[in-house]
């Protein structure tokens, strides 16, 4: 698996120009998150061959939309570290002298407009290899985690975005960056803004996509950062006209833009929610919500649309809510809804053996007691399941459609 892989399937998206005025054919979505989220990517761990054959692949396409390369050495920038766990052995590390360090690689272009501000839209590339640390497989079995969308959804929208801007929108320079690194601590974000290869003291917002790929049936869509420069909440919700949005003010979160926000850069984050397969081998491309990706992509445009001249937007910063967030001893083995809105907190997903597969609660559940305490919101679901300690004993009360239902818990 070499660079004729991504020479290959670019060939058979693109064709064979025959013309010099043939237009080449413009590559869907989809045709990025196949190949991002392929078996044959071996699941791209950072510093993995499989990382490195997704940079040359969104290098290429950078090149083919006829963006600029902007990175250290052409589209790239790498960066080394050591991680605080010992990788896995079946992944094929660059190893810097005969020691642990891996090198992760950003790859950055850049649309010139002979603007005095630049905006930054930026998605991670990087996943979890066979099961790094982060997953949530526990089969026996190793097991490719593909992360189609996480996050091959976010750079596929990236793209898509790339495309748009080619033509429209001349109030500002554009920064295309997939960043690497992201599974193991926004690694590669963090790099790039104290190592930056623009001016970035002329960054006017940041725009990160990470996770767009699920889009719900209720077509539920999280924007985080609303609160990091005063126009961004009325802009988000003006221009808003098929979703379901679910605001957070924050700038704080984990993902890339949180790298953004600490150099004081106003930013959106885009987010469809958790489901059962994040962090394992079943996010493929297969379940993706392509329709509801392109309706991402032209609801971002159309917010870059209305900002594009209104010069640099001021920073503001807001409250860190993961500072507030309790500390657990114990866990109930669900993945929450994050989108869910209503009273109380609804399941998304249950784990098999643990607490609350035991006492029988399903996927669609609505939490809205655990123990003594009222369960109203996310928050109040973290307080209530942060007073328990292994081996403790108590009662749940979840709503199942109309009804509400009992159930005996032990964490």
């Amino acid at each position: 698996m070499k660079y004729t892989l991504i020479a290959l399937f670019l060939f058979a998206l693109l064709g064979c120009k025959t013309d010099s005025k043939e237009k080449v054919k413009s590559v869907s979505i989809k045709d990025d998150v196949t190949f991002l989220a392929d078996d044959k990517l071996e699941g791209r761990q950072t510093g993995s061959d499989g990382e490195k054959e997704a940079a040359k692949y969104i290098a290429q396409r950078f090149e083919n939309l006829g963006l600029s390369a902007k990175g250290t050495d052409g589209y790239f920038q790498t960066f080394s570290f050591k991680p605080k766990t010992d990788p896995h052995q079946e992944v094929n590390y660059t190893v810097k002298d005969g020691d642990s360090t891996i090198t992760g690689t950003n790859v950055v272009a850049f649309l010139d407009n002979n603007a005095s501000s630049t905006i930054i839209i930026g998605a991670h590339y990087d996943h979890l290899g066979y099961g790094a640390e982060g997953s949530l497989y526990r089969g026996e079995a190793k097991e490719i985690h593909n992360g189609a969308d996480d996050n091959a959804s976010g750079v596929a929208v990236l793209l898509n975005l790339a495309e748009k801007l080619k033509t429209e929108n001349k109030g500002n320079n554009y920064l295309f960056m997939a960043f690497s690194g992201e599974e193991m601590g926004l690694l590669g974000s963090n790099y790039w803004t104290k190592n930056a290869t623009i001016d970035i003291s002329k960054a006017n917002y940041m725009l990160n996509m990470d996770m767009v790929g699920r889009l719900k049936q209720d077509s539920t869509l999280a924007v985080y950062g609303v609160g990091t420069s005063p126009i961004l909440k009325q802009v988000v919700k003006a221009n808003n006209s098929k979703f379901k949005i679910i605001e957070n003010e924050s700038g704080v979160g984990p993902s890339d833009h949180t790298s953004f926000y600490n150099s004081e850069i106003p930013v959106l984050h885009f987010f469809t929610g958790q489901h059962e397969d994040y962090h394992k081998p079943g996010d493929d491309p297969e379940k993706l919500n392509y329709e509801g990706m392109e309706a991402i992509s032209e609801y971002i445009f159309d917010i870059i649309s209305d900002l594009d001249d209104n010069g640099k937007l001021p920073f503001r910063a807001t409250k860190n809510e993961s500072e507030e967030t309790p500390r657990f001893k114990v866990g109930l083995g669900v993945i929450p809804d994050y989108l869910y809105d209503g009273k109380g907190m609804r399941i998304d997903g249950v784990s098999e053996d643990k607490p609350a597969k035991k006492a029988g609660l399903l996927k669609g559940d609505i939490v809205v007691k655990l123990g003594d305490s009222l369960v109203t919101d996310m928050m109040s679901y973290m307080r209530a399941l942060s007073t328990f300690d292994t081996g403790d004993k108590t009662k749940v009360v979840v709503k199942r459609g109309e009804q509400e239902i009992e159930a005996e818990l032990e964490f």
